[in-house]
């Protein structure tokens, strides 16, 4: 009886899915549209500022009377350097080792290596190799893990808000459906829509811009279905018994703007003030377009992304079981 149940709420809610087509559309059209609009305004290699990875320490103090040069720490050096061949970076230096790097096919970068080597001495230079990575293949798992994330916000949250206020929840009280029967079905017809849409936007952009990718197909989709379970999850927290449309609105907008600002969806925090890469970090839209870059542009793995997945995880089990004890059927406290 369970599977009857889930199946009969799962095949309503796809085919009210399927109906609105407003919506239906919105999730198809929306991120194309980005992408192309990226593509075409912002993909330019004219930078203002020369970007130094710096290795090791803060700053090289030969530099730092250079007002157009932005100096970005980094901890890893093997980060940097890929960083400096997908010219991201104008040039790597690494004061400990007495050694910097350049990229001889980014004209930045062989302009870099000039101007340091006037400013400095005993500093050993080499060379790296690399395609520039355009901004649009930068920004694709940005502009699809934020699609994901106002799909699953508000295709949970918002309905279930709706479906309270409606008094469809009530009448669903009276059935032989429970609350995690009605929960599961709800999470998991917007997981395969939303992933469904996903796979279509990828492939049609792929198709015209032919992006970058270094790592598994298999991999991403994994990321991409375990990032759109956790973001299903914090809806469903959001909308556990919460009543108000105009609250939930509120309280989606939120959670959803700081994390499209802060995510990294539209540029880098690379070279940010350490508060605000450390506030990222609470946001699980973060952690899945870390990874998803990684498998995208670095050819990472799946022990390279586990620490990633398995936030993802933790946070997914948090949202979930809070939403589970607060959720109600309607808005009385029952």
């Amino acid at each position: 009886m369970f599977w009857k149940r889930f199946y009969g709420v799962l095949t309503a809610r796809n085919l009210e899915f399927w109906r609105d087509k407003e919506a239906l559309s919105w999730n198809l059209i929306f991120p194309l549209v980005l992408v192309v609009a990226f593509a075409f305004l912002f993909d330019s290699d004219d930078r203002t500022l020369l970007r130094v990875g710096v290795v090791g320490a803060e700053q090289v103090e030969e530099l730092q009377t250079l007002g157009y040069v932005n100096q970005i720490p980094y901890d890893d050096l093997s980060h940097a350097k890929r960083r400096l061949e997908q010219h991201q970076l104008d040039l790597v230096v690494s004061p400990m080792q007495g050694a910097y790097w350049y990229n001889a096919q980014s004209s930045g970068s062989a302009l870099a290596a000039e101007l340091f080597l006037a400013r400095t001495v005993d500093y050993q230079a080499e060379q790296v190799e690399g395609q520039a990575l355009r901004y649009v293949d930068w920004v694709l798992p940005g502009i699809l893990a934020m699609n994901m994330m106002f799909s699953c916000l508000y295709g949970v949250g918002y309905v279930i808000v709706r479906y309270r206020k409606n008094s469809v929840l009530k009448r669903m009280q009276a059935t032989p459906l429970s609350a995690f029967e009605f929960l599961l079905a709800q999470v998991v017809s917007r997981i395969w829509l939303v992933m469904a849409t996903l796979v279509v936007v990828y492939l049609i952009c792929h198709a015209i811009f032919n992006f970058v990718m270094e790592g598994s197909y298999w991999l991403l989709l994994l990321l991409g279905l375990i990032g759109s379970v956790c973001i299903a999850a914090l809806g469903l927290m959001v909308a556990s018994r919460t009543r108000s449309e105009e609250l939930s609105r509120g309280l989606l907008d939120f959670i959803s703007w700081p994390m499209l600002l802060l995510s990294g969806v539209w540029f880098s925090l690379d070279g940010s003030p350490i508060w605000v890469q450390q506030l990222a970090q609470i946001f699980p839209l973060t952690h899945l377009i870390d990874a998803a870059r990684a498998v995208m542009f670095d050819g990472a793995g799946l022990a390279a992304v586990l620490p990633e997945i398995g936030i993802l995880l933790l946070m997914t089990l948090v949202f979930l079981g809070v939403g589970a004890y607060l959720f109600r059927w309607t808005g009385d406290g029952r």
